[in-house]
């Protein structure tokens, strides 16, 4: 599907994948004499060929690409990126916070590893959190080869090229969308997706504080609604018409998920991994980064909200109401 106006065009770019996220999408977007890249897929064969097919379809080819505009550093996100300027050397675009990440600045993945350690502890996740501390380490090596090598230059100001840049943190401490205000059109990243609610993760800041991801998730959905989008461009699945009835099922769901929380707090359940594994069940060691990522964003946003407080008991977090 062609998205053209007078002055812009969008040629949309998606990849199938077998899992629930459906597609992996990115978005070349044409205004005046630029042609963008917004994100960059998979370092995968599937992501190359169509990022290729779709410029040659419209009488492109990669050197007429001017920059690359991430939207966020998750690897989903930014796997061309390397390949593409070891063509031609353009600007890469992506927020303050997704530097060190997008590098894989090793004090940052270090300190990473060492926050989890202690986080998994105080949740009482025990063995299973350690193996996730150790395959986090491990991780330091065997992923090292995604990092991105170009110099990443730092969006600073609210206007890049046609965009307003709107800061929607959440799903990632570094997801910002790009806005085309004269459409209404949304590049959104990971914050809505049609099929799927996103992913809160929970993260580090640079300094190893932890970041409320949920809080800010809902924060930006907000945002979101004020804005009266006609089109968010997401990172996975179907673009998006009309989101507004969307974003409010997601905010929706936020408080229906933290009263299902609550009443599992107020029926003796203490710990988040004992919660987590009272939801998940057998599912809990399998996701457990993502079960965990919710389990306590969902303990930080009733908390927050003043519905229950939490005491150290055996350097582990109790939680009551």
């Amino acid at each position: 599907m062609l998205f053209k106006k007078e002055d812009v065009e969008v040629f949309p770019i998606s990849v199938p994948t077998s899992n629930e996220l459906k597609s992996i999408n990115l978005f070349l977007v044409k205004q005046d004499s630029a042609l963008t890249l917004i994100d960059a897929g998979l370092n995968t064969e599937e992501c190359w060929s169509s990022l290729q097919n779709t410029l040659k379809k419209h009488n492109y080819t990669l050197s007429d690409i001017t920059e690359i505009l991430l939207t966020h550093h998750h690897s989903d996100h930014i796997g061309l990126v390397n390949r593409i300027l070891s063509t031609h050397s353009i600007p890469v675009y992506a927020h303050p916070e997704a530097s060190f990440r997008l590098k894989r600045d090793k004090v940052y993945m270090n300190m990473r590893v060492e926050f989890f350690k202690k986080l998994y502890q105080e949740m009482g996740c025990g063995e299973i959190g350690e193996k996730q501390v150790i395959e986090l380490h491990n991780s330091i090596i065997l992923n090292d080869n995604k990092r991105i090598d170009c110099e990443i230059q730092e969006i600073s100001s609210d206007q890049l090229l046609d965009f307003n840049i709107l800061e929607i943190p959440g799903h990632a401490p570094d997801l910002i969308a790009f806005y085309h205000k004269k459409y209404k059109w949304l590049f959104a990243g990971d914050l809505l997706i049609e099929n799927i609610s996103s992913n809160a993760f929970i993260e580090p800041d640079y300094n190893g504080k932890r970041i409320k991801s949920l809080i800010q998730l809902k924060n930006s959905l907000e945002k979101c609604l004020q804005l009266h989008v006609e089109y968010v461009f997401p990172g996975h699945g179907t673009i998006i018409g009309k989101p507004i009835d969307l974003v409010n099922k997601r905010l929706k769901r936020i408080d229906e998920n933290a009263n299902i929380y609550l009443n599992i707090i107020k029926s003796g359940i203490t710990t988040a991994s004992e919660i987590a594994q009272f939801i998940y069940k057998e599912k809990y060691e399998r996701n457990f980064f993502n079960i965990m990522s919710e389990v306590i964003g969902y303990l930080d946003y009733l908390e927050v909200q003043g519905k229950i407080n939490k005491k150290m008991e055996r350097n582990v977090w109790k939680y009551y109401c």
